[in-house]
């Protein structure tokens, strides 16, 4: 028998799971703030409530439903960010309005356009409670989703939320023409950074090269499908910030991610030498090939060295 589901955003992941899971055989409810309504009808007569919002979104969704939120029924989250004001991630913003209620992450390599098309992807639930994402690996798989677990919700949302980031210098390392070495290194380098990250929050190394690290790179990184990919071509041209994202016309979570990323570097000392000139190309600091000089001329260092 299939869950009795409502889903929060009806973007382009959001609206994708709504049809994944509704042709798996669940009952599925959505709503989103373009459509207008009230998302505290959702939490009624429910199993699950999935959580697709973008992070700039968020904050008052959780705000208004977390003093009507039934006990004991569980979120799964699949936003992909770090909240600009709070500095914390879709499941932390979550946490401060439900309390003990159980949550989950929903994190991959899952470009809505290829899951919709029924094209194979795989993905990670994670969750510190084991008997839940148990329980929702096996009811929310599909015939081209297969899904993993894990324990680290806040490793796996650290390494899904940096590779947006990385995602953004990759697409302006490959429209300025730099070659498959430079992508290469980059994209090495940047896993890198989402490391030194993902441990000083508290998350678990092994996540760094699983789905939801790894993976997620991979396919955000190298695929005209990935918004924030197309994001760092459009940089690459010169347009500026508020170019680029109108000429995407939907929402490039890396650039607010990165900004989130940098104030935390600063805080605690961390080197994020990537996410720093993806920060000072967004805000006009320095140009493309400017950004790309700096980090090729820092000071020469081990390569484990962070």
């Amino acid at each position: 028998m299939g869950l009795r589901i409502s889903v929060l955003g009806r973007g382009a992941w959001g609206s994708t799971l709504e049809q994944l899971w509704s042709q798996g055989g669940h009952g599925l409810r959505a709503w989103s703030r373009r459509q207008g309504g009230d998302p505290r009808e959702l939490l009624d007569d429910c199993d699950l409530v999935v959580s697709a919002l973008a992070m700039e979104g968020l904050r008052p969704v959780a705000s208004l439903l977390g003093p009507h939120w039934p006990p004991g029924l569980p979120l799964l989250s699949c936003s992909k960010g770090i909240d600009i004001e709070t500095l914390c991630t879709a499941s932390g913003l979550w946490r401060f309005h439900l309390g003990e209620n159980p949550i989950a992450v929903l994190s991959g390599p899952n470009l809505a356009d290829e899951l919709r098309r029924g094209l194979p992807a795989a993905s990670v639930i994670a969750s510190a409670n084991g008997e839940l994402a148990t329980h929702l690996q096996g009811a929310l798989r599909t015939p081209n989703l297969r899904l993993y677990r894990n324990n680290d919700p806040i490793g796996t949302e650290a390494a899904g939320a940096l590779k947006n980031v990385m995602a953004l210098a990759a697409g302006v390392s490959d429209g300025l023409g730099l070659g498959a070495n430079a992508r290469a290194s980059l994209l090495c380098r940047g896993l890198a950074e989402i490391g030194v990250v993902l441990q000083a929050l508290g998350g678990q190394s092994a996540t760094l090269y699983g789905l939801a690290g790894l993976g997620d790179l991979l396919a955000t990184a190298t695929s005209p499908l990935s918004r924030n990919y197309r994001c760092g071509l459009l940089l690459a041209e010169g347009l500026h910030e508020g170019e680029a994202l109108s000429r995407i016309g939907a929402t490039v979570e890396g650039t607010r991610t990165a900004r989130a990323t940098l104030q935390l570097a600063r805080r605690h000392g961390w080197a994020v030498p990537i996410c720093t000139q993806v920060v000072h190309l967004l805000e006009g600091i320095s140009d493309a090939p400017t950004a790309v000089r700096a980090l090729m001329e820092r000071d020469p260092r081990a390569e484990a060295e962070a």
